[in-house]
């Protein structure tokens, strides 16, 4: 698909981010990250008005749902410092709640395959902004989904918990490793099913590695 203009790439990659095919719609997150970031480098504001289009994808107003844009705004700032640096605190928005009516800084996510879609994107953006992330306060502001109903969004807080390797969440990791809930999880361009305590066990040997360290 890359040989293809990046303009003519992107209505067919925004309509396999709906689709049923798994593997079709995390191809297409892969390939937003490779497309988009190309753009930005020949068009700056063509490539903010996509990062746009996902953000109105996820308001209500806009009669969507937003599949895939949490995960594909995510994968595109892993390769676009520029991007990442104008549209992560937006990103990082929908982690939060609305808050007072004076301190309104939350988009918070609803719907738990929107917010297994949010995690990804944080564990994802953790393999190289690890640092910059828990500066900002984000692992204090997983810990709540670890709580959550949905076996997939217990497992993808887990793992991108342990990919930001901050040690003072192993007591809050211990209590699900006998989690035997499954989910899918996408790495290196292939979907494999984990239990939520295999992501704790994987996360806890993490762990032993502090970004500190």
């Amino acid at each position: 698909m890359l040989q293809y203009p990046e303009k003519d790439l992107l209505n067919p990659l925004f309509s396999a981010l709906s689709r049923p095919e798994e593997r079709v719609r995390w191809h297409a997150v892969s390939v937003f990250g490779q497309s988009v970031p190309r753009l930005a480098d020949q068009d700056m504001e063509a490539a903010r008005i996509v990062m746009r289009r996902f953000l109105w994808s996820l308001n209500d107003e806009s009669g969507g749902i937003g599949w895939g844009a949490p995960e594909a705004m995510a994968e595109i700032m892993l390769h676009h410092d520029r991007l990442a640096r104008e549209y992560l605190h937006m990103l990082l928005s929908y982690l939060h709640p609305d808050g007072p009516l004076d301190h309104q800084d939350g988009n918070f996510l609803e719907l738990p395959a929107l917010q297994r879609g949010l995690l990804w994107g944080i564990g994802r953006l953790a393999e190289k902004m690890a640092p910059m992330l828990v500066s900002r306060g984000v692992a204090a502001d997983l810990l709540p989904y670890l709580q959550s109903e949905d076996g997939g969004v217990r497992g993808l807080a887990v793992w991108s918990l342990g990919r930001l390797r901050v040690v003072t969440a192993r007591s809050s990791l211990l209590p699900l490793a006998t989690d035997r809930s499954q989910l899918r999880l996408y790495q290196q361009g292939q979907v494999r099913t984990f239990s939520v305590a295999e992501l704790v066990q994987d996360a806890l040997i993490q762990l032993t590695h502090p970004l500190s360290s």
